[in-house]
């Protein structure tokens, strides 16, 4: 028996809780930005939550986020893994603006 919420097949949904302690911000601006501290190595999956429209890159330390990379519309959550089965595949995120400057919050989870 599963307590987690089902699809309309249900199927169980995995849910994962906002780690406390590990949110962060990127001022996202012309210049391309990316998150100062590396998500914690238990973290697999990250909440991202854009308040203009950006481009965002997923990578190590040096990742840089161009107009090329995958487009977050405003005031939109999304969900994205960072980590496979065993080991943490991304530790960092940048971004930048598409029109204006906002900020893209960070969720880490567990």
């Amino acid at each position: 028996m599963t307590l987690l919420p089902t699809d309309t097949n249900n199927n169980p949904i995995p849910v994962l809780r906002p780690r406390p302690g590990f949110a962060q911000t990127v001022a996202v601006t012309a210049a391309a930005a990316r998150n100062t501290n590396a998500f914690d190595t238990a973290t697999r999956v990250i909440g991202v939550y854009a308040t203009v429209p950006m481009f965002i890159r997923l990578g190590n330390n040096t990742v840089t986020a161009t107009t090329s990379d995958h487009y977050l519309p405003a005031d939109t959550y999304m969900d994205i893994a960072v980590a496979g089965s065993a080991t943490q595949t991304y530790g960092y995120i940048a971004a930048i603006r598409a029109s204006s400057d906002g900020t893209l919050y960070i969720s880490e989870k567990f």
